[in-house]
């Protein structure tokens, strides 16, 4: 990977520094950290050291929101999360998955547009310590993120933005060190989750149901 020219920020600086709103500035930094006209997951993982698991996970999220591309990142985040929710402090990505990328421009462009419905999110988020940013913390949003991620696997019409968009509260939260918007994510992600597993245990029934009528 090539090393940062003298003026760039480091991955390192602290939280609150840069300009525009957290998501804005976050893939900000990922796009100076890690040049090129794709970024992986294994670049962003180096770069970013113990910041990887919240970076990431809000990043996997924001193009599991577009229809058709929740499932190719779902497989990712289960990993992720798994790690996060066992205790690790940086993640370990297989090759294949290190290898998996998205576009610089594609990247840039769900930043500005999630930046106008998590708005209200992010003026409030700033660096907050408490009990959702300790490692007890860290595991419950790693078993939180299994779970929006089985959502994202599963097929399920509706069932794919109610998680994700918890997810990406939480793993901001979780990146700027919030305890508050940590605390608020992992209502959001559960809530979420309930709601997409209700709908998919009805599709369940019903499909069950209209085969029994059928045989």
């Amino acid at each position: 990977m090539d090393t940062p020219s003298p003026d760039t920020p480091s991955p390192d600086a602290p939280h609150g520094s840069g300009e525009g709103a957290p998501i804005s500035r976050i893939v900000s930094e990922v796009a100076r950290a890690c040049p090129g006209e794709r970024i992986t997951l294994g670049q962003m993982s180096e770069a970013f050291g113990d910041r990887a698991f919240g970076l990431l996970v809000l990043l996997l999220c924001l193009p599991a929101l577009l229809p058709g591309a929740a499932m190719v990142f779902g497989l990712p985040l289960l990993l992720l999360g798994v790690q996060m929710g066992l205790g690790r402090q940086q993640p370990a990505l297989p090759r294949f998955m290190a290898r998996q990328s998205i576009r610089r421009a594609d990247l840039l462009r769900l930043a500005e547009g999630s930046s106008r419905w998590l708005g209200r999110v992010e003026r409030y988020v700033r660096p907050r310590p408490g009990p959702f940013t300790g490692a007890a913390g860290d595991r419950l949003v790693g078993w939180l993120t299994v779970w929006t991620a089985v959502m994202l696997i599963l097929p399920g019409p509706g069932t794919n933005g109610p998680p994700a968009f918890g997810n990406i509260v939480m793993a901001l939260g979780v990146v700027e060190h919030d305890n508050r918007v940590v605390g608020w994510g992992a209502a959001l992600t559960a809530g979420g989750c309930l709601v997409a597993t209700g709908m998919l245990l009805a599709l369940c029934w019903m499909g069950w149901q209209g085969l029994s009528w059928l045989l």
